[in-house]
């Protein structure tokens, strides 16, 4: 079946380094040119609203999917489609149910929230897409060493560590997304 829809988690802030604005929109460009559509968290705002901007803009297919409790602090922007849920967990199921793979950009904990949920239901056979890390000027690189050392510790199979692909850049990381093939075993399967 392939790749069609990419969920982008990221910031609702830009950052202090304009590397990582430039990567949003970059990797928007780049979706866009591959005839990938996006799904975000449909904040007008941040890196989050610079990638949608940017998928929009070079005329790639944006959804958003936006909470009640936050629809109404956020302006919608013209051409991109705005799914308002009841809550943060209907967010996240309908970006899990729209979504053929995830990336995360930099950003802070309700991107790791997402990041790491997407990962579990992976794990658990809840869902079996493509996760990738956009590990702009080096950002992720702290949380890289964990996921070695939960890996080290055997607290994370080897195959779920490899099943999180990392990359520098926005096209080979969806080169590498492209490629992706469910790893072996499930985290109750027995080894």
């Amino acid at each position: 079946m392939g790749i069609t829809t990419i969920c982008v988690f990221c910031g609702s802030g830009t950052g202090k380094d304009p590397v990582f604005s430039e990567a949003a929109a970059g990797l928007g460009r780049v979706m866009a040119e591959r005839k990938l559509n996006l799904v975000y968290g449909g904040s007008n705002i941040g890196l989050m609203g610079i990638v949608s901007a940017a998928v929009r803009d070079a005329g790639g297919r944006v959804t958003g999917v936006i909470p009640e409790r936050i629809a109404d602090r956020v302006p919608t922007q013209p051409g991109i489609h705005l799914e308002v849920v009841p809550d943060m967990h209907a967010r996240k199921s309908r970006m899990y149910d729209i979504s053929d793979a995830f990336i995360a950009m930099p950003g802070g904990i309700g991107t790791m929230d997402e990041l790491f949920e997407a990962w579990t239901w992976n794990q658990l056979g809840y869902h079996s897409r493509a996760l990738g890390l956009l590990n702009i000027a080096g950002y992720y690189n702290p949380l890289i060493g964990f996921l070695d050392r939960m890996t080290d510790e055997d607290f994370l199979r080897r195959s779920q560590r490899e099943s999180l692909f990392i990359a520098d850049d926005a096209v080979g990381l969806l080169d590498s997304l492209e490629r992706w093939n469910r790893p072996e075993g499930l985290k109750w399967d027995r080894d």
